[in-house]
């Protein structure tokens, strides 16, 4: 019985120092040079300015907020933005000429702050209608004609004017351009046949030729490869190489 109170004791007295262990604390060194109006950064020794204030050398200025604009705690810019239907001009905020057409929209230092309604587009500072040509869709790009041709269509001036595709030819993927089939190619306006050389193929293009094995391009037509003594042909089948221990010299086979 006694042994059992006097484990119990220490049992207790071991859970009493576990909860009167103080935490550690996590202290943030304080410059001593940090400025009036600024605070601690949230990683490092250093300091920020407080919000509404900017950092002007070593000091902390208050941001002067113009009329028509708000306060924002970025760490870069003036401090301030305009409101929504202003901009900033020569540290000012001045209201934004919205055009007929068109409206308002938010943006940053420098933008118009405003974009065309749908179905007009940007024209010398004001929105003037799309006039769709036939064959054509409206484009949702803010700028260009503010239309696109049809797919085998193509834009000339204000209109879309269909695409003449050759014998042996075929409309690409973009819809506005054509290219010759395999075997085939382009020849002015036309696709012509692609002359394959005895002893030659196209290759996985299908737009030009290339020898067989043991045969080299020689102009428009392929040739025996002439291998020396002591070579043999290379991987590629379009040349030789010396055998070993031999070296190439010129046009043969020579012992190293």
């Amino acid at each position: 019985m006694k042994t059992f109170q006097f484990r119990r004791m220490i049992s207790t007295s071991m859970l009493g120092a576990l909860i009167v262990l103080p935490a550690p604390v996590l202290s943030q060194t304080i410059n001593p040079k940090a400025p009036p109006d600024s605070h601690a950064q949230s990683f490092g020794n250093g300091w920020e300015c407080d919000y509404g204030y900017r950092q002007v050398g070593d000091l902390c200025k208050a941001v002067k907020v113009p009329l028509n604009a708000h306060a924002v705690d970025y760490n870069y810019g003036l401090g301030w933005e305009c409101d929504r239907g202003y901009r900033e001009a020569l540290a000012a905020c001045v209201a934004i000429k919205i055009p007929a057409n068109a409206h308002s929209v938010d943006s940053s230092f420098g933008q118009k702050g405003w974009v065309c309604d749908r179905t007009y587009r940007e024209s010398a500072g004001g929105c003037v209608i799309i006039d769709i040509p036939e064959h054509a869709f409206r484009a949702d790009s803010t700028f260009g004609s503010g239309w696109e041709c049809e797919r085998g269509y193509i834009a000339v001036k204000d209109s879309c004017t269909r695409i003449t595709i050759p014998s042996h030819g075929y409309l690409q993927r973009d819809g506005n351009s054509w290219a010759c089939e395999r075997g085939f190619q382009k020849a002015a306006l036309s696709c012509e046949a692609i002359l394959i050389p005895e002893h030659g193929y196209l290759d996985s293009s299908g737009a030009t030729t290339k020898c067989d094995r043991g045969y080299a391009k020689t102009g428009p037509s392929c040739t025996p490869l002439d291998v020396p003594t002591n070579a043999h042909l290379s991987n590629s089948g379009e040349t030789w190489d010396c055998n070993r221990p031999y070296r190439r010299s010129e046009d043969r086979c020579i012992p190293m």
